[in-house]
């Protein structure tokens, strides 16, 4: 199969990088696609399947400069898929970001709908896009699955995968859905439940432990020991959601607490005020917590 690239002129250095960089860069990853560059025009000869992914890789390029640009300007995080810039919404989430930039462990905790996780994720992908770690671990306890996790068909993967669908719901806005599925395949981005992490050293990742206050503490303390050189770990959960049959059993309040005075150690505390699904999702909120 043959491809020709046309780029606008005004995007082909940011692109291809000074002495075509960026382009040698990315033909490291396909041995067998011929490329040739000339002006602002990539001639493409190989397999199909090789094209569209570096077609896709050259597209992530400019998606990088453009968050790089507008970040400086706006606060732009990632951009998803349909090109909409998701940046912080909000005192917290802007905190969030904040902490991220200075420490290497960081709490996020407070009501449903405050958009803790899905920065969180926002954040590990940025980093995987700018190649700043390597891989995106994302876990969760699996809790309420427990004793329903039999009753439910198929394999252990089949049986946990709508436990973690959340997670994927978010990568899904945010990576192409090839890309995506390439990056499971390869080990890239892991998605498993709390226990598979035991015995694991997380080097060159960001690693976000989701529902965190369905842990008790030595989960928490075995996920947080995980951590290896190059890494962040980012926990999120809602301590007034506890699933555990014990819920004074939760270990998320209490390892916060614990660790409160160690130094690269963020605690952001999430409201109300900070949620951002539909309108009436805050009041919701607010009515139980006046309860």
């Amino acid at each position: 199969m043959k491809k020709t690239i046309t780029l606008e002129p005004s995007k082909t250095l940011e692109i291809l990088g000074p002495q075509n960089a960026n382009l040698i860069r990315v033909c490291g990853d396909y041995p067998a696609l011929k490329v040739v560059a000339r002006g602002n025009e990539i001639k493409l000869e190989g397999d199909k399947e090789d094209i569209d992914r570096f077609t896709e890789d050259l597209h992530q390029i400019l998606v990088q400069k453009q968050v790089q640009e507008s970040g400086k300007v706006s606060g732009v995080v990632v951009y998803s898929v349909d090109g909409k810039a998701i940046a912080p919404r909000g005192k917290a989430q802007k905190a969030m970001v904040e902490a991220y930039n200075h420490n290497d462990l960081i709490f996020a905790t407070g009501p449903a709908g405050s958009g803790k996780t899905y920065m969180a994720i926002a954040l590990a992908v940025r980093a995987l896009k700018n190649r700043e770690i390597r891989r995106i671990i994302l876990t969760r306890p699996a809790v309420e699955a427990g004793e329903r996790l039999g009753f439910l068909p198929g394999d252990l993967k089949d049986k946990l995968d709508p436990y973690l669908q959340p997670l994927y719901d978010a990568l899904e806005d945010m990576i192409p859905p090839k890309k995506l599925q390439d990056f499971i395949a390869e080990g890239v981005i892991q998605i498993a439940p709390l226990a598979y992490m035991r015995g694991r050293t997380l080097s060159s990742a960001v690693a976000i432990l989701d529902e965190a206050q369905n842990t008790n503490l030595g989960q928490l303390k075995m996920f947080l020991t995980r951590m290896g050189q190059g890494s962040k770990f980012i926990v999120t959960g809602d301590p007034s959601q506890v699933d555990l049959p014990k819920k004074e059993d939760s270990g998320l309040q209490r390892g916060i607490k614990i660790l409160e005075d160690v130094e690269g150690v963020s605690d952001i505390k999430f409201g109300s005020e900070d949620i951002v699904r539909h309108p009436l999702v805050s009041r919701i909120v607010k009515a139980f917590e006046d309860r």
